[in-house]
This record gives structure tokens, sequence and C-alpha cells, in this order.
């Protein structure tokens, strides 16, 4: 239940010239700590208008310390905000950007996955060597082959889709093909 810890003879004048009496309420939040607020009646008592929570304490005890230090300045400012209290507006959501990252530059080529061999190089000692080393690897291997080597004009979800023996074929097919045009 609300309580009225300190009531101040003073009057204060709003900036339109109405006179007011304040007096510094408080109660307890529904968290177990004490809120505060001011009240402003003025003189004539026609009217009675309160602040905003103007502090939130642990307790009783420290919430009516803080009502008897108010200053005739802090009450001013109070009744101030308790006529035109601030309008609070939500922030805008925040917006998520379209891309993970900037475009890279025009003359910069987009990197290349890796390879773990040259398949140009080990098939110029043997297909069948080419084959055994390709079909000791894993199939995302193959794929950064098939890519760096320009193998394939597959999409590469397609690739990664691949058996890893139809990509052991697919890379040994083209070397084949690639390196007989560069011998004829």
């Amino acid at each position: 239940m609300a309580e009225v810890f300190v009531r101040f003879h003073d009057p204060i004048a709003a900036a339109n010239g109405t006179v007011f009496l304040a007096r510094a309420c408080g109660r307890e939040a529904a968290d177990g700590r004490w809120e505060g607020w001011i009240e402003f009646e003025s003189a004539d008592g026609a009217e009675v208008i309160r602040s905003g929570r103007e502090t939130t304490q642990p307790n009783r005890a420290d919430t009516e310390y803080w009502a008897t230090g108010l200053t005739p300045v802090y009450l001013e400012g109070a009744l101030a905000r308790a006529l035109e209290p601030h309008r609070r507006t939500p922030p805008p959501p925040a917006e998520a950007p379209a891309f993970d990252g900037p475009l890279p530059p025009a003359d910069e080529p987009a990197p290349r996955p890796e390879s773990v061999l040259n398949p140009f190089s080990v098939y110029r000692k043997g297909e069948g060597l080419l084959r055994n080393q390709l079909s000791a690897l894993a199939a995302w291997h193959l794929v950064n082959i098939v890519q760096a080597y320009d193998l394939s004009d597959l999409p590469t979800p397609t690739l990664e889709r691949m058996p890893a023996a139809d990509l052991v074929e697919l890379i040994v097919s083209e070397v084949r093909r690639l390196s007989a045009e560069d011998a004829g």
C-alpha cells in the first residue's frame, strides 16, 4: 500500500504560475523493492498530479531516506516532468543485413578450394594410380579437386550430393580428355 513519506511545506510554482505543494510517496513493488514518486497538489486543492517513478530502492527505509533528501531544485524538476511527461518512443527494430560480408573487389578472383593433389600430375604417372589415390579420398576432397581444376560446370550442391565413386569417374574422365587435348 502506498504511503506519504514527506510533505514539503514550501510551495513550488509551475512555469504557468500555478502553485503546488509536494509530497514524496512510495510503495512496495511486486518484486519486493520499493519505488518512490512525487505528488503535487495545487494550492487551491483543485488538482493533484504525480511524477513517474523517481527512485527504486531495496526497502522501505531506503525509500524514506531518499524522500528526506529531496531538494527544492529537485522538486521543481519533478514538477516539470509531471506536467510534461516524457513520451518514450521505442527504438526502431534492429535491421538485419542482407549479406554476411562486403562485395569482393571486381579485380579479385573468388577464392578457389584447395586440392589435396594435382590430378594431372598423378595421371601422367598412370591412370590406375590416379584412380587409387582418388578412391582413398573423402567425397569433399574430390569436390574440391573438381572445383580447383575446373573439371565440371555442375554447381557445388550437385557435386556435393554425388557419390564418391561418381566423382572419381568424373575427375578421371575429364583429366583424360584434357590431357589428350593438350597432347594433340
